[in-house]
């Protein structure tokens, strides 16, 4: 039996049913037909991320704060710092304080579909205005990406299937 650590916060239900997948070497099909290969997307680089971020918060979070930098993180560990990170630093200039916003998501990303990356870019917009994992956090997730819940379920299965083919 797989050890299903990106799949913790689910219930037994859910966990069954990929051990099944796993069990039956159907998990990497599953995604496949969920995900075909022409799933991918043209952001490689920090300019075209940090441009697609501002189009998502142009969109759906106007009057939120402005986002300084978006990059994609190349040392980012999916366990210790999940897929993406926001960071609020300020500092003090003269006599003024100024407060920055900044992204960084994991650079795996860049080899996974655009959906899934959509989907992590959104969480880290919504730490914009809700800093914790509350019931408003989700809630602006979901008006930001109706499926959010079933597209973070399919990059934690992304991340088990690459880890029980030994892409840790």
């Amino acid at each position: 039996m797989t050890v299903l650590r990106y799949l913790n916060g689910y219930g037994p239900e859910v966990k069954q049913q990929v051990q099944q997948l796993i069990d039956n070497d159907q998990l990497g099909v599953w995604l496949q037909r969920r995900y075909p290969p022409d799933s991918g997307h043209a952001i490689q680089t920090d300019v075209a991320l940090y441009d697609y971020t501002q189009r998502l918060k142009q969109q759906y979070m106007r009057s939120s704060g402005p986002i300084s930098k978006v990059f994609f993180d190349t040392r980012m560990h999916v366990i210790d710092n999940a897929l993406g990170q926001h960071q609020f630093v300020s500092r003090v200039q003269g006599n003024k304080l100024k407060r920055k916003n900044e992204i960084k998501v994991s650079a795996l990303l860049k080899t996974l579909p655009e959906a899934l990356l959509r989907m992590v870019v959104v969480h880290e917009l919504a730490h914009l205005r809700e800093k914790e994992h509350n019931k408003a956090f989700y809630q602006l997730c979901q008006h930001m990406q109706s499926d959010y819940h079933q597209l973070e379920l399919d990059l934690r299965l992304f991340l088990t299937f690459r880890e029980i083919n030994g892409d840790k």
